[in-house]
Order: structure tokens, then C-alpha cells, then sequence
């Protein structure tokens, strides 16, 4: 590593540290209901959306009614994306004209969105229409993370109320983690992805002819909508399957810094929760802290075992005219 290499390293720690407290309360204040800079912009929004779903904001449950009602909800979305994978031939934005989705890959992919394991065992750009990528995977990356921060907050009151029969309501729960947490920082990270050069558009995949006269089909969609939440919510795979990996998923230095960061955010930001709803800060430190030294250590290993490669050579493998076969370690250029 660089100098520069550490520097950013640093900058990255610091950024997560100072992000915490502040998604912290954010956050506590959101669940605990408290008024929020967003709260003029989108406390309409959740008043409709309580109306609209017959839900009491001021209703509270007991933890076998909440884990009820988060299987139910759960079950729901993955009928939801199983069937939508498997009539998306018949449906809107698809302009490269896919075929319906087997069966069992449907059910794959929909069991893996809902419990936000991600796993893709299939290639996006040629199974999945925009609209099965946007209805289908991106709203369950939306609703899969959503689900399992209201199941954290909902250990946390646990903790906090020792004496209490309830720890709250899932659909208020489930309505203010999207709305306020969420959507808010998606719609803001997709704006920077996309000025940064992340595909965002409903346009045919485009046809192109390399410079050695191959053609070339390549594959574009409404990607950074779907990346910017994929983050957030710790998200595998993505909108070509490659975690990010992808030149329309990541072009440059400045979106794989940020995307770094959006993976920490609201986990790093959940361990100041606890300490303010449990009224215990050193204890939310001190769960930070557990974690953080977690990661570095993970992190210390990583660069160990790059560094021993980085210094070790290429091997070679090579035939000798008599039909040997040996192996040649070459040194460091």
C-alpha cells in the first residue's frame, strides 16, 4: 500500500466514526417518533400511508404479533416477486423482449430477496426485464433491509422496556424505517451515482462494434437506483451481478468510496440506537467498538495476505519440451 493508500484508509475510518452519533440519533428519533428535519416533507406521506393501510400509529404489539405480522409480510413478498418473475414476458419495460423466468429460479431469487441474502444465480442482463429488476428486486432491497433493522429495533425495546408487555408496532415501524431512513438517502446516493456515471435509463441494451469489427450487445437499465439501495441495505450482487465489480455499477474512485461508506452507515449507526434507547451510551460504544475492532482486524489480515502475495511473485506453470511439468515462481517486477 501507498501512502495515499493509508490516507484514504484513515479518511474512511474517520468518515464511518463521525457518522455514527449523527445516523444514530436520526434514527432513534425516527423510531421513537419524535419530529425530524424530514418530517414536514414526508410526515403527510406516512399519515396517507397509515390511512391507507388501516393501521394505528398509536397501536402496540406483543412480540408474538410482531413476528406474525413480519412472517406474513414476508410471505407475501415472495409470492409477489415469484410471480412477477414468471409473467415479466407479458409485462411493461421489457425491450430486450426476456422470456419468463423458470420456475425454480423464481423461487430461488425470490426467497434470497425477501431475507436479503441476495443470492443471483443467474446472469441480470439476460433474465431480468426493468421492471422485474425495479418492481421485483430493487423494492426488496428496499423492504428485506427494512425488515431486519425494525427487527433490531424491536430487540432493542426488549432491552429498554424490561417491564413491558409490547415492542411496538411493525407497520409503523416498517412505514417510518422506509420513508424516513431509507428512501431519503437512496434517492440522494442514486443523483450522486448517476452524476459519477452509473447507468440510470429505460433505453434497449445498445449495439456496439469494437475496434476489431466485433459486435457487441451491451447491457444497460436503471442501475443506480438499484445500486444505491443494494448498499445501504448490505446488499449482494446487484444490478449486473458482480457486487459492484461492474463499470455501470461502479466507474470510478469516488463511487467506490461512497458505496464503502453506505455499507456502514445505518449498521454503524444502529449500535448508537441501542445505547440511546436502552438509555446506556457506554453500552452502544462499547457495541461499536466490539464490531470496529471486528472489521480492522478482518481488514489487518486482508492487507497482510496481500501484501505476502503482492511481494511473493507470479507463479507460472509450464510444460518443458521432454513433457515436464514444473512450476516457475517469478519475482516482483
Amino acid at each position: 500500500m501507498t501512502a495515499l493508500d493509508y490516507v484514504q484508509l484513515l479518511i474512511f475510518l474517520t468518515i464511518v466514526l463521525l457518522a455514527t452519533p449523527i445516523m444514530g440519533t436520526f434514527m432513534t428519533n425516527v423510531f421513537e417518533g419524535r419530529r425530524t428535519f424530514l418530517s414536514p416533507l414526508l410526515g403527510w406521506l406516512e399519515t396517507f400511508a397509515y390511512t391507507v393501510g388501516g393501521v394505528d400509529r398509536r397501536e402496540e404489539m406483543t412480540w408474538q404479533t410482531y413476528a406474525r405480522h413480519i412472517l406474513i409480510f414476508n410471505l407475501v413478498g415472495i409470492v409477489s416477486v415469484f410471480v412477477l418473475q414468471m409473467n415479466q414476458a407479458g409485462l411493461p419495460l421489457n425491450p430486450q423482449g426476456l422470456p419468463n423466468v423458470s420456475w425454480h429460479s423464481a423461487l430461488n431469487t425470490a426467497i434470497s430477496f425477501v431475507s436479503n441474502t441476495n443470492w443471483q444465480s443467474y446472469s441480470p442482463e439476460d433474465t431480468m426485464s426493468y421492471l422485474t429488476q425495479m418492481l421485483a428486486l430493487t423494492v426488496q432491497n428496499f423492504l428485506s433491509a427494512a425488515t431486519g433493522i425494525v427487527v433490531a429495533i424491536a430487540l432493542i425495546r426488549g432491552f429498554a422496556r424490561r417491564s413491558s408487555a409490547t415492542i411496538g408496532n411493525f407497520w409503523v415501524d416498517l412505514t417510518r424505517v422506509t420513508l424516513f431512513i431509507l428512501l431519503p438517502l437512496s434517492i440522494a446516493f442514486s443523483f450522486v451515482l448517476v452524476a459519477q456515471g452509473v447507468v440510470q435509463t429505460f433505453s434497449p441494451y445498445l449495439n456496439a462494434v469494437g475496434l476489431e469489427g466485433a459486435k457487441q450487445v451491451i447491457a444497460l437499465g436503471p442501475a443506480a437506483s438499484q445500486i444505491s439501495i443494494k448498499m445501504l441495505g448490505t446488499n449482494g450482487g446487484g444490478f449486473f451481478n458482480a457486487n459492484s465489480a461492474h463499470p455501470f455499477e461502479n466507474p470510478t474512485p469516488l463511487t467506490n468510496f461512497l458505496q464503502m461508506i453506505a455499507i456502514f452507515l445505518i449498521p454503524a449507526g444502529l449500535t448508537y440506537v441501542f445505547g440511546s434507547m436502552v438509555n446506556a451510551r457506554r453500552q452502544g460504544w462499547a457495541l461499536f467498538s466490539a464490531m470496529f475492532l471486528m472489521f480492522l482486524v478482518g481488514l489487518g489480515l486482508s492487507l497482510v495476505r496481500k501484501y505476502l502475495e503482492g511481494n511473493r511473485g507470479t507463479v507460472t506453470h509450464a510444460t518443458s519440451a521432454k513433457g515436464a511439468t514444473f512450476t516457475l515462481t517469478l519475482p516482483k517486477a
